[in-house]
C-alpha cells in the first residue's frame, strides 16, 4: 500500500485527475500471475538461417609450395651437322608459326661435298660396271666385280649423307610457339646437335613446376586440383591439376618434381613465380575431424569456438562448443566437438541465441 501511495502523490498534487487511471495500471500488474497468456511476451520470430552439414570426410591439410611456370613442351633445336651460322632470324620472345625458316648454317662446305660424292658415286658406278663386262668376258675374276659393287654401294651412301646434311642445314619451327632461348649468334660456328633455339610449343599448354618434399608428395595423385596464385597479381589466380609426379628425387635437392597443368590464359608467361596451395585429404573419420565454414564459428578464443547445432525435432539451435585447429582456404578444422551429420548453422549466426527458432534457406 505504501507503493500505492507513493505513486499516486504526485497526481494529487495537481488535482489528482491522473490518480485513477494510475492506480488501477498498478493494480492490474500486481494481480497477473507470471503464467497468464495476457502478459506473455509475444513468440520470438523465427530466424531464417542457411545450413552446413558436417561431412565425414577428414580435415585436408593444405600444402603450400612455390614453383616456376614453364610451356609444357619446350624444344630446343640443333643444326644435324657441324658448321657456320649463316642466318638466325628470330629472338627470345618472338612468336613463330609451323614451317617458318629460323636459322641455317653457311652450305659452301656442304655443297662441296655433295658435289664431291656425285662425283665419287658416278665413278664407282662407272668401274662397276667395267668390271662386270669383263668378267662377262672372262678376263677378270668374280672378286673383282664383287669389290666394284661395294665400291658403288658406299659412294651411294656417302652422298646420300651428304645430301642429308645439305637438307638439314636448315632449322624450321616444328610447331607454333614462341622463342624461349637464343643461344648463338650468326657467324658462330657449332657442332651438331647443340642447341641453337629453344621453342616453347603453344599446343602444349603451362605448367607450373613444383619441388616438393618426400613426406609432402605422399598421398597425392594425377588429377588431383591445385589452387595456384601470383605475387603482385602478374597473372590472375586459377586453378589447375595435377598431370605428372616425378618417380624419382632430384640428386642435388632431394625433392619431387609436381607438374600441374593451367588454363589457358594469355597472362601467363615461362619463367613465372607462383605458389600452389593443395589440399591433401587424410583419411576418412566419423568422429572428426571435419572442415567447417569460417563463417559458423563465434565467440573463438585460444583453440576453441562455438557454433549453433540445429535441433531437427524443434527447429531451434543450441551452441556447441568446438576445439578448432587449422585454418585454410576451405575453412577452419573442428577436432571435436561434431559428428558427421550435424547440421550447423552457417550464416547469420549473430542474430541466433540459445533455443531460437530458425528457418532454413535452401538445402545444407
Amino acid at each position: 500500500m505504501q507503493a500505492r501511495q507513493a505513486l499516486a502523490v504526485p497526481g494529487a498534487g495537481r488535482g489528482g485527475r491522473f490518480l485513477p487511471a494510475v492506480l488501477l495500471l498498478f493494480v492490474g500488474a500486481c494481480g497477473a500471475g507470471a503464467g497468464d497468456p495476457a502478459v506473455q511476451a509475444p513468440r520470438q520470430a523465427e530466424t531464417t538461417v542457411r545450413l552446413f552439414e558436417v561431412g565425414s570426410t577428414a580435415s585436408a591439410p593444405v600444402i603450400r609450395a612455390a614453383g616456376t611456370v614453364r610451356i609444357r613442351r619446350e624444344t630446343p633445336l640443333a643444326f644435324w651437322t657441324a658448321g657456320i651460322i649463316a642466318r638466325l632470324d628470330p629472338r627470345e620472345g618472338d612468336q613463330v608459326r609451323a614451317g617458318m625458316l629460323l636459322a641455317a648454317l653457311d652450305t659452301r662446305t656442304i655443297d662441296a661435298e655433295v658435289a664431291a660424292a656425285r662425283a665419287d658415286l658416278a665413278r664407282a658406278r662407272a668401274e662397276r660396271d667395267r668390271q662386270r663386262k669383263l668378267f662377262a668376258q672372262g678376263w677378270v675374276a668374280k672378286a673383282r666385280v664383287d669389290t666394284a659393287e661395294a665400291a658403288a654401294g658406299a659412294a651411294a651412301a656417302a652422298l646420300e649423307r651428304a645430301l642429308f646434311a645439305q637438307k638439314n642445314s636448315r632449322i624450321v619451327a616444328p610447331a607454333d610457339g614462341i622463342i624461349l632461348a637464343r643461344r648463338a649468334e650468326p657467324g658462330q660456328t657449332v657442332a651438331a646437335g647443340d642447341p641453337v633455339l629453344v621453342l616453347g610449343e603453344a599446343r602444349s599448354g603451362h605448367v607450373i613446376r613444383v619441388p616438393l618434399a618426400a613426406e609432402d608428395i605422399a598421398g597425392l595423385k594425377v588429377g588431383m586440383p591445385v589452387g595456384v596464385d601470383f605475387p603482385s597479381n602478374v597473372a590472375p589466380a586459377m586453378s589447375g591439376r595435377v598431370i605428372e609426379i616425378a618417380g624419382r628425387a632430384d640428386e642435388r635437392t632431394g625433392t619431387f618434381q609436381l607438374e600441374v597443368a593451367l588454363p589457358p590464359d594469355p597472362a601467363l608467361r615461362s619463367g613465372l613465380i607462383g605458389q600452389v596451395a593443395i589440399a591433401r585429404p587424410q583419411a576418412a573419420s566419423a568422429s572428426g575431424p571435419f572442415l567447417v565454414p569460417a563463417t559458423a564459428l563465434f565467440a573463438a578464443r585460444a583453440g576453441e569456438a562455438f557454433v549453433w547445432r540445429l535441433d531437427p525435432e524443434s527447429s531451434s539451435v543450441k551452441a556447441v562448443l568446438v576445439r578448432i585447429g587449422d585454418v585454410g582456404p576451405g575453412g577452419v578444422v573442428v577436432e571435436s566437438g561434431l559428428a558427421a551429420g550435424d547440421r550447423i548453422v552457417r550464416t547469420g549466426v549473430d542474430r541466433l541465441s540459445e533455443g531460437a527458432r530458425v528457418k532454413v534457406a535452401g538445402p545444407a
